[in-house]
This record gives C-alpha cells, sequence and structure tokens, in this order.
C-alpha cells in the first residue's frame, strides 16, 4: 500500500492519544500487518518501523515519478481559465509524488492538484549536500516522531536526509548509533561529522557549530559544538557516546 495523504502519524498504540513514533510521507509504502476497525497495524516498507495509522485513502500500484525537494510546496488549483489559485495545502520535504500533467510552471500530481515546478525533482536526483538539505529545516518546531515542516525530532532530521536519497538509515537515534559505527576522535570534527548521545543526535556543519533537532530548545537549531556538549552534559547528565564522519552514501537495503 501507499500513503495517499498528505502525512500519516504512526502511533505507538491503536489510540490517537498514544505515542506518536514516526510519521509517512506522501507516497510513502507500507504494508498492512493487522486490520482493525478504525486502524492499521502496519509497517514501513522503507525502514521497518512498525506502529498504528488511522485508515485513510491509500492506493495501489502508485509509481512516482518526481519528489518534493522544498521543505514545504503548496498546492495550487487550476481554474477554468488556466489560472492557478494557492490553496492552504502543504505536501512535504521528501514527499514522492507521479506528474501526469505540466503546464507552464506547474505540474499536476493528482486529481486538480498541481505544484510548481521549482518545488519538485526526478526521482532519482540525489542531493548529497548534507548541510544544505539539514539547513532547510533551521527553526522548524521540535516534535517527537515528527518528519515534517510541522515538527521533527532529532532521528527524523538524519533520517529524512537519507530517505530523500532513496538510502536506508533506522528511524530512532538508539538504532542508528548501532548502524553508523563510530570512526572519528573529538578533535577532528568537520562538516558532516555526526555527533551522537544517548538518545541524541547532532549533525557538524564546521569544525565549530552543530545543527539538530533538540528538545530543550523546541525547535531545529544551529549550536556551537563546544558549549552545546557542555549544556547536554550540565542538564541531562548525559556525555558524547561516539562520532562519526558521514563520507558516502550507503544503498539501500
Amino acid at each position: 500500500m501507499i500513503n495517499y495523504k498528505f502525512v500519516l502519524n504512526v502511533y505507538e498504540k491503536k489510540k490517537s492519544s498514544s505515542k506518536l513514533v514516526t510519521q509517512l510521507l506522501y507516497g510513502e509504502k507500507f504494508k498492512i500487518i493487522k486490520k482493525y476497525n478504525n486502524w492499521l497495524k502496519i509497517k514501513n516498507s522503507y525502514d521497518g518501523y512498525i506502529g498504528y495509522i488511522k485508515k485513510k485513502i491509500i492506493l495501489k500500484n502508485f509509481q512516482p515519478s518526481h519528489k518534493v525537494i522544498a521543505l514545504k510546496s503548496f498546492i495550487y488549483k487550476k481554474n477554468k481559465n488556466f489560472k492557478y489559485f494557492k490553496t492552504k495545502k502543504l505536501i512535504p520535504f521528501a514527499s514522492k509524488i507521479k506528474i501526469f500533467n505540466s503546464y507552464k510552471k506547474f505540474s499536476q500530481f493528482d486529481n486538480n492538484q498541481w505544484l510548481k515546478n521549482t518545488d519538485i525533482v526526478k526521482i532519482n536526483y540525489t542531493e548529497k549536500n548534507l548541510v544544505k538539505i539539514l539547513k532547510l529545516f533551521i527553526n522548524t518546531k521540535y516534535k517527537w516522531g515528527g518528519k515534517t515542516f510541522d515538527g521533527i525530532d532529532c532521528s527524523g532530521l538524519l533520517q529524512v536526509f537519507f530517505q530523500f536519497n532513496n538510502i536506508f538509515i533506522p528511524r530512532d537515534t538508539k538504532d542508528q548509533i548501532k548502524f553508523f559505527k563510530f570512526n572519528e576522535r573529538k578533535n577532528n570534527l568537520k562538516k558532516s561529522t555526526l555527533i551522537f548521545w544517548k538518545g541524541h543526535i547532532a549533525i557538524c556543519l564546521n569544525k565549530k557549530l552543530l545543527i539538530h533537532a533538540f528538545g530543550p530548545r523546541k525547535k531545529v537549531v544551529i549550536m556551537n559544538i563546544k558549549k552545546t556538549i557542555n549544556e547536554i552534559k550540565n542538564n541531562s547528565n548525559l556525555t558524547v557516546t561516539g562520532f562519526k564522519q558521514f563520507y558516502a552514501f550507503r544503498k539501500k537495503r
């Protein structure tokens, strides 16, 4: 099955009041494990994450041709005079879509739903600049389990970059720590170095600054590396567990 809503919340249990564990982006594939009256137990085809979603409209045999490269892309509608007007609906970064038609500066991906051509790229497009993508999310609010402009957590911030490039990494920080084997020392930090704590991850922009979705600041922020390490140690009694320099892509399994 494929998610046909712009974002689907995935919960730990079969109730909306339970913990949000992750989200399914538009066009993301999943398998139905079990059906309930108003809920589906599903397994995310990308990262294997298991949780519960409310029953929504879903599509079969959806072969995406493009994906969203903007942090958020407004959906437009076209009237009888072939003029486009902006709706209040937004589709998030890394969503996968199938383009049916293009006209001037817009492309159609659903029944009278259009996106700006500047907000999309072909499905096989690769953006290797980790920092460029992460900076799109600056000031996005912190949201446990989130993966979009409307809210994102620290592991989701890293995963959405790899997901955009069709590369597998786990969803949660504890699993990302196991996935990325540590290979750097503290005195060798540079652009794209990953810094791990128990339950948290940040990414270096250079040897002095990092970016992360930081719960205490309630948003995605750029901070000084040394000050961040000290702040987390003083406030949460957590020390860095390892460093990983991101060099090359790892193919999706």
